[in-house]
């Protein structure tokens, strides 16, 4: 009577003898908030550039039309605000607060080199 070795699965194969481990709930947690500030960082970038492309956009008005530089700038001071805005959203924070402060400096540094 001869015994048969056990059949070796590939690793990368599911195993019905060694099923998966229970997930913790520690390793849920990490994963989220890892994922939370990965999209908010994400989002914070990108509507950044949005308004960094705006700021800059009013640079190249023609100096006869004046009030279409500051539009654009108001624009940009706008996004930096929403992009601040979404990153508070996304970690659950409250959205007025002073960091919203932070998202007009891309429109005054805008109008203020369009204005000079």
């Amino acid at each position: 009577m001869t015994e048969e070795p056990p059949v070796r699965r590939a690793r990368h194969l599911m195993d019905p003898s060694r099923p998966r481990p229970a997930v913790r709930q520690e390793d849920v947690q990490r994963l989220e908030r890892v994922q939370k500030w990965v999209l908010s960082i994400l989002i914070v970038t990108t509507i950044l550039h949005l308004s960094a492309g705006l700021a800059i956009a009013a640079q190249y008005v023609d100096k006869d039309a004046l009030s279409a530089g500051v539009g654009l700038s108001v624009l940009a001071g706008a996004f930096g605000v929403i992009a601040v805005a979404a990153g508070l959203a996304i970690h659950k924070r409250a959205i007025a607060s002073p960091w919203l402060l932070l998202g007009v400096v891309p429109g005054i540094v805008s109008a203020y080199l369009v204005l000079r």
